[in-house]
């Protein structure tokens, strides 16, 4: 027995109304599927995020019990110098590899559009190194970088008489090496992203635009680029998301010298972990946490309003 719709005159006046009515069915049933993905997230997401936060404030060294500090681990860490360059070392990262990996991924994807022959193929061999190991691939791009005769691309550059070059070992190169191994390891899901966006362009507006005689410059210019806008803004916010935590490169490839030399390439994830699991100073280093996911939330949420302020 139901309650009846309002506006319907009810032809049973005297029979009792029921709490039960066919709405709020629904809501129960609509409440009951959604407790379990609210009931996930806030034991998995929410209540670790908000202990990182509590245990921001205080002093824990995993011996004994956490003793609240208030905001001294801020303190301490804005005025750590070792910080001050762990940053520039993470927007470094962020500024140079975003773009060319973008780029370079759009300009792939562009071209592989276009090749009917061996298409397939080609798309799983770019997209190879994005499932390889991170770890396994950091030692192989090692090997490359190690000096002539082991180093592949050291004796590359013999054979023309150009001097061996310290890549890893170099406070000037050793970020841009290994920069260039995590545009590498993350072309091929871009690429596969862009193909995406690509595809889904209908044709009916390449076809109106030759025509009305436009070349190909302008078509990219005037329908592809913007009609690929909601995928180049994933892929913006998605890779630099990835850029400012990066940390398997890093730590397998100057595993002598975690960091590099001089900390040269240390991003702020890893000396989160040097903190944590080096030196134990939990609550020094959930404040360093803290840190990188206000980073990480400002970045993306300016991202996508300076983008779709240009959309």
């Amino acid at each position: 027995m139901t309650m009846m719709e309002p506006g319907v005159p009810d032809r049973h006046p005297d029979r009792p109304r029921t709490f039960w009515t066919m709405r709020r069915r629904q809501l129960l049933w609509v409440w009951g599927f959604l407790a379990v993905p609210v009931l996930f997230y806030g034991v998995i997401r929410f209540y670790p995020t908000g202990q990182a936060f509590w245990l921001s404030l205080t002093d824990w060294d995993l011996m004994s019990d956490p003793s609240f500090i208030g905001v001294e681990n801020y303190t301490r860490l804005f005025a750590d110098p070792q910080f001050g360059r762990v940053f520039r070392n993470t927007f470094a990262y962020l500024i140079m590899g975003t773009p060319i990996s973008l780029i370079l991924s759009f300009i792939i994807a562009y071209a592989l559009d276009r090749v009917r022959f061996g298409h397939t193929f080609l798309r799983a061999l770019y997209f190879l190194p994005f499932i390889t190991t991170a770890a396994a691939m950091a030692w192989v791009w090692r090997w490359f970088y190690q000096p002539a005769p082991i180093g592949v691309i050291n004796d590359f550059l013999s054979g023309f008489g150009i001097p061996q070059m310290a890549f890893l070992n170099s406070t000037t190169w050793a970020l841009p090496s290994i920069m260039v191994t995590a545009i590498w390891a993350g072309l091929g899901f871009q690429i596969i992203i862009f193909m995406a966006g690509l595809r889904a362009i209908p044709n009916t507006y390449y076809e109106a635009a030759r025509i009305d005689g436009l070349g190909d410059w302008a078509i990219l210019r005037r329908i592809t680029l913007p009609l690929l806008k909601p995928t180049t803004v994933f892929l913006v916010v998605f890779s630099s998301i990835g850029f400012l935590r990066i940390f398997d490169q890093v730590y397998n490839m100057t595993t002598n010298d975690p960091g590099g030399p001089l900390g040269s390439t240390k991003p702020l994830v890893l000396m989160i972990y040097q903190t944590a699991f080096s030196s134990y100073q939990m609550g020094y280093a959930a404040a360093q946490t803290v840190v990188l996911f206000t980073i990480l939330l400002v970045v993306s949420l300016l991202q996508l309003w300076v983008l779709r302020e240009r959309t």
